[in-house]
């Protein structure tokens, strides 16, 4: 769409609510995180390891990057607003039956079907760049970013009194009651932004290659998973740093994870105010340097042996800080490569942002240990972020190069 339509909240006939698109994306980014305070004691429920039962995380965002990949091309075969509704109705669906669940294995493999809620963060993108054109859709999607930013600042925190009052399970309802609320809002708020495309599945995810050999995408794309890669390292690792190094509680833990959350929110709101005026690919590169120089600073108190618990989620705020300012205008500038192509690019961008996730999560969880402390996380947070800059200074290179 060229120009923003009339929008009416809780009326099906027309785009939907930026309201509806905030909700729509957050509920993704609760169900990844709003669980992890009670990791310990979900151990010891389970009978099993800190390790295995970290791949909750890590099997969570392996299937949502395999989803995503589906569900792009999906979306723009068939329409935004019934690829998001099926995939909420499996998210509620694998979500009382983990409830359910008796042994780790189970319980992993009903975590990966809650991945089904991928559909919301996708599509909520995709529908900001069906709605508004151009550097506004940047705008516009720091907005929808911004307000999901408070759903990370709060709901490890509020996990975490949960998990200390009522158990584990009362996460897990939260994430149920949660998806019937965002049903309900998809059914009588959300309408189609993209029209039906005439070709099939298959000629869709043709879009895949053509995606994959563009390097201003595959530039962004990698600036945006190494970018949050980042903070899911940190996801990864940050409970057993707080439990077993740092020995916290459950409610300290998750407002330490939510500590990130608040740089992010800053993020964004400096993202849908200057995005426009500095520019996209600016942006971007600040705010990775920004997330490398947070990480870095809490690597040298770690080297200098002046880490604290305070200092240690402290400097995380710089983090997701980076974050607000490179995610919103490097997705941005993921679908904007091919227009023709946004259901699709959303779903092969949030795929390798997810996917990579997945690996640094597993990878940050596996490394840890009470002997090496927070050090082999620090590590592995500040070589991401690192590859973050070398990305989008890539994408400005060949954006020079297609200028000459």
């Amino acid at each position: 769409m060229n120009t923003k339509p009339n929008i009416r909240f809780l009326d099906r006939t027309t785009p939907p609510h930026i309201l509806t698109l905030v909700l729509l994306a957050g509920i993704s980014t609760m169900t990844m995180n709003v669980f992890l305070p009670a990791l310990p004691e979900m151990t010891t429920y389970f009978d099993t390891s800190y390790g295995y039962m970290q791949l909750s995380v890590g099997v969570f965002m392996g299937m949502n990057a395999v989803l995503q990949l589906i569900v792009g091309p999906m979306s723009d075969r068939f329409g935004r607003r019934p690829v998001a509704m099926l995939g909420v109705v499996l998210f509620i669906i694998a979500t009382f039956a983990a409830l359910q669940a008796t042994t780790i294995t189970m319980f992993l493999i009903l975590r990966g079907a809650q991945a089904a809620v991928v559909t919301g963060m996708v599509l909520s993108r995709a529908a900001v760049r069906d709605i508004y054109p151009g550097q506004e859709a940047a705008t516009m999607m720091a907005y929808v970013t911004m307000g999901v930013a408070l759903v990370p600042m709060l709901s490890p925190t509020l996990g975490g009194f949960l998990a200390m009052a009522y158990g584990w399970e009362s996460t897990f309802w939260l994430m149920l009651s949660s998806g019937v609320v965002i049903f309900l809002l998809i059914f009588f708020d959300m309408g189609e932004t993209a029209p039906k495309s005439g070709g099939s599945f298959r000629e869709m995810a043709k879009g895949f290659p053509d995606l994959l050999t563009s390097q201003r995408f595959l530039g962004y794309a990698l600036c945006t998973a190494f970018s949050s890669g980042t903070f899911f390292a940190f996801l990864g690792g940050a409970p057993f740093v707080g439990v077993q190094i740092f020995g916290i509680s459950e409610a300290t833990l998750g407002m330490g994870i939510g500590a990130p959350a608040i740089g992010y929110f800053i993020g964004n709101f400096l993202s849908a105010r200057y995005s426009i005026r500095i520019g996209m690919n600016k942006m971007c590169l600040f705010g990775t340097l920004v997330t490398f120089s947070g990480v870095a600073a809490c690597a040298l108190f770690i080297f200098t042996d002046h880490i604290t618990v305070f200092w240690f989620f402290t400097l995380m705020i710089p983090l997701g800080l980076g974050n607000g300012l490179t995610i919103p205008n490097a997705v941005t500038g993921s679908m904007s490569v091919r227009p023709k192509l946004t259901g699709t690019a959303a779903g092969l961008g949030g795929a390798m942002m997810t996917g990579g996730g997945a690996a640094l999560s597993a990878m940050a969880g596996s490394f840890m240990s009470v002997e090496n402390g927070a050090l082999p996380l620090l590590l592995i947070m500040v070589s991401v972020s690192f590859c973050s800059i070398l990305s989008i200074v890539w994408v400005m290179q060949r954006e020079r190069a297609l200028n000459a």
